[in-house]
């Protein structure tokens, strides 16, 4: 099977696109708009772009009316968006806030979720959610669409300050990720949560070239 999405119509009852783009981070983020309301909601079109320093995206489609994202909206005029882990635990929360509420209705009261203070970003981080991102907003890059709900708006910000709950560090420094148990965008209404772990080492990689895989900047910047 193949086809050509653009002049195709697609041959299978479910788009295979997004389910073939798998498992997807979620980015559970978390603002506040400039009249103090809060506002979650999660986007699977989320990733890290480099990290020296740490920066991210996240992608947001319009709705059908051609309307932005609150989420787009507000990191542009407050200058910050928070990252939260989504896991399974708080799975059921993820799934409410992801409903298109009002933008004057907080989704933290909706999803019956704590608010915790941040350092730098105004607004809340999700407190029960292991780890977060304090993220300053860079700029966004709008792309059209072939439809209202096709255009989307690709955010970029810079990890300002990571937040890590010391119940999920293991003796070894690292994330016990297999405790957190985070969870995973898949096709159609589908979820994935990673249980399985395995590490693999590229041969011969010099100590730079696996710095870099690890994500570890070659200097700590001293004040």
């Amino acid at each position: 099977m193949h086809y050509a999405p653009d002049s195709e119509t697609c041959p299978l009852p479910f788009s295979p696109f997004k389910a073939c783009t798998v498992p997807r981070p979620i980015g559970w983020l978390s603002k506040i708009s400039p009249d103090g309301v809060h506002n979650l909601a999660p986007y699977s079109q989320w990733q890290n772009l480099t990290f020296d320093p740490p920066m991210v995206m996240f992608a947001a489609n319009q709705y059908p009316d051609g309307r932005r994202k609150d989420t787009v909206v507000n990191a542009e005029q407050t200058g910050w968006f928070v990252w939260n882990m989504a896991t399974y635990d708080l799975r059921e929360a993820v799934n409410i806030s992801a409903m298109a509420l009002p933008p004057d209705e907080d989704e933290f009261e909706r999803a019956d979720i704590t608010k915790a203070d941040c350092i730098d970003a105004p607004g809340a981080r999700v407190a029960e959610s292991p780890c977060h991102f304090e993220c300053r907003y860079l700029s966004t890059h709008r792309l059209p669409g072939n439809s209202p709900v096709g255009g989307v708006d690709v955010v970029y910000g810079q990890v300002m300050r990571i937040h890590v709950a010391d119940w999920v560090i293991l003796p070894s420094g690292k994330l016990d990720i297999a405790t957190i148990r985070p969870i995973a965008r898949m096709g159609y209404y589908d979820y994935a949560t990673i249980t399985d772990i395995f590490e693999m080492r590229i041969p011969s990689a010099s100590g730079a070239a696996e710095d870099g895989l690890e994500g570890k900047p070659p200097s700590v910047k001293k004040e």
